[in-house]
Parts: C-alpha cells; sequence; structure tokens
C-alpha cells in the first residue's frame, strides 16, 4: 500500500486508515481480528480508534490483537466523548481528557499512542483547556502528536495557533467527508494544506449510500436497519443525494469496478486528504475496498462527479 506523510508532520502512513468503531459491537471479537490481519498483510499501517467505541472493547481489543508489538502500526486514538446513563456526551475538559488518555493506555497496553485527538468541539470547555491537556500529553511522550476530530476550519485554526504557542505541532482533523458530505472542503482542504495538518475522513461512502445498497430498500444487515444507527446512517439516503448515488454507479460501471471503489478514490485524493478511514464491519466489506489501492480515476470523472456533487459542497 502507498504511503503519505501525515500532514507536515515526519510520521508516514498507509494513505487508508482502517477504523475500529464497530469492534465489541456490530463487529465481532473475531472479525475484528481477521480485518486488522487482513489491513495489515495488505500494507496499512493506520488505525483509527477512539476512547468512547464500543463502550472500550475497540481499543482493548486492538491491544490485544497488537500485543504490545506495534513496530509498523500508527494507532490514532481520540478522547472528549463518552456515555452518562446511555446518552453521548462530550467533555474536552483537562480532567476528563487526561483520565481518558490513561484508560485509553491502559486499554492498549501500551504507555504512549502515536496520535491523540481531542474528539469533538466542546462549547462548555475553554479550548485552552483542552489544549493544556493535548499540550500535556504531548510533552509527557504519552502522545507522539496530538490532532483534533470534528472541528470546523476556524476551529481547526484556532485551536492549532493555541498549540504553536506551545511548541507542539496538530498533525491531523479526522472529520466527515464524502461525495454526499462535502462541507468539510469549504475551509479544511485549504486549512489543512496551508497550515500543515493531514485530514482522515470518516464515512467515505456517505454512510453507506454511496454503495447503492439502498437503491433498491433498506437491508436488513444494514446500519439503516438497526435501531442504535438508523439516524446516523438515514441522514445521507434520500432525494437530496440520489443524482449523485447514480452519478458514482455510472462512473463504477464504466470503469468495471463498484461504485464503493470509485466513492472511496474519490476522497481519497482530495486536497489535504491524508488517509479515509475505512469503516469496514466484516473481513468481506474489507476485501471488497483494498483493491481501491490499484485505481486512479480518470480526471473526466473527477470533475463530472464534483460537479454533481457540488451542492452538497
Amino acid at each position: 500500500m502507498r504511503t503519505r506523510r501525515l500532514g507536515a508532520t515526519g510520521l508516514t502512513v498507509s494513505r487508508l486508515a482502517l477504523g475500529t468503531m464497530t469492534w465489541g459491537g456490530r463487529t465481532s471479537a473475531e472479525d475484528a481480528e481477521d480485518l486488522l490481519t487482513a489491513f495489515r498483510d495488505a500494507g496499512g499501517t493506520l488505525v483509527d480508534t477512539a476512547h468512547g467505541y464500543g463502550g472500550g472493547s475497540a481499543e482493548e481489543l486492538l491491544g490485544r490483537f497488537l500485543g504490545g508489538g506495534r513496530d509498523d502500526v500508527v494507532v490514532v486514538t481520540k478522547a472528549g466523548i463518552g456515555a452518562r446513563s446511555g446518552d453521548r456526551v462530550v467533555d474536552c475538559s483537562r480532567r476528563a481528557m487526561l483520565h481518558q488518555l490513561d484508560t485509553s493506555l491502559r486499554r492498549l497496553g501500551t504507555d504512549h499512542v502515536d496520535v491523540w485527538a481531542a474528539h469533538a468541539w466542546d462549547d462548555a470547555t475553554p479550548l485552552e483547556e483542552t489544549v493544556a491537556a493535548l499540550v500535556h500529553a504531548w510533552r509527557s511522550g504519552r502522545a507522539r502528536y496530538v490532532g483534533v476530530s470534528n472541528h470546523v476550519g476556524w476551529q481547526a485554526a484556532r485551536t492549532m495557533s493555541l498549540l504553536a504557542a506551545e511548541g507542539v505541532p496538530l498533525a491531523l482533523d479526522s472529520v466527515e467527508l464524502s461525495l454526499v458530505e462535502r462541507r468539510a472542503e469549504r475551509e479544511l482542504a485549504d486549512a489543512a494544506r496551508s497550515l500543515g495538518f493531514g485530514l482522515l475522513p470518516w464515512s467515505p461512502l456517505g454512510r453507506g449510500v454511496l454503495t447503492g445498497r439502498y437503491r433498491g430498500g433498506v437491508p436488513a444487515d444494514s446500519r439503516l436497519a438497526s435501531d442504535d444507527l438508523a439516524r446516523f446512517a438515514g441522514r445521507h439516503v434520500g432525494d437530496h443525494t440520489r443524482g449523485v448515488v447514480e452519478s458514482v454507479r455510472t462512473a463504477a460501471e464504466g470503469l468495471g469496478v463498484s461504485p464503493a471503489l470509485v466513492a472511496l478514490a474519490w476522497v481519497r485524493d482530495r486536497p489535504g486528504v491524508t488517509a479515509p478511514v475505512l469503516g469496514a464491519r466484516t473481513p468481506r466489506q474489507l476485501a471488497q475496498l483494498l483493491p481501491v489501492e490499484d485505481l486512479e480515476l480518470p480526471a473526466q470523472i473527477v470533475e463530472a462527479l464534483d460537479e454533481v456533487s457540488s451542492d452538497l459542497a
């Protein structure tokens, strides 16, 4: 698998990342181990997880599979989102962030992570306090690099300026980006290239809609059919994305590949992107996505997809 630098840092990573959000939930431990093995066998090195994924199961499984030997794996984990009484809670206070970091390190069975990120923007916590936690983790060696997640352009830039004042670089911003969700490109693509942080797009397949699997209804095994993920998956299903989905399908037919590969290649090669995060739930799904490494979209197809999805930017 080809590699890229993570933003302007010296860290080299694969240009695809493996996501672990469903590990310990909709993805069994056995399938999770097979996913990691297949990803590494394909040359993948970048693995994305978080303190809150699977109630902690994702980090625990990843730590177990790596077994302390991860010289060829770059681990990104995030803090600041948790659950309280079953509800999602954003808390990027210094106390919460560093407590979650300690927990993440224990689950992963290591004394440091490669990249540690604030998982969300927290309106209730002064940004200076969140940044202080990132700086402390970096200076103490518990995080080799730091980043943010789900920050729009001005939020990432403000965070970066506070980090820079402490001599700490911002390595990445992980945001949703796909052909049916292009708002991140308004500010972040230029900011990433100008300021030197990498973009890690999550849901590059538009929460599944760009695969075409919802064209004829809702499959029983899909996220849209599940009680816990229906709201998440359903955002991009509807008339507002139908034209994009059909255009991706047409391009895929012309190239002799799947719609998923077309959609994924488009995100992978957007300006400022380091690596899209593959959210495959099963080894079969991952096997269908890994051939994207050999796919380069012709310029005319990229231009056509840019045009048909321009209203979603």
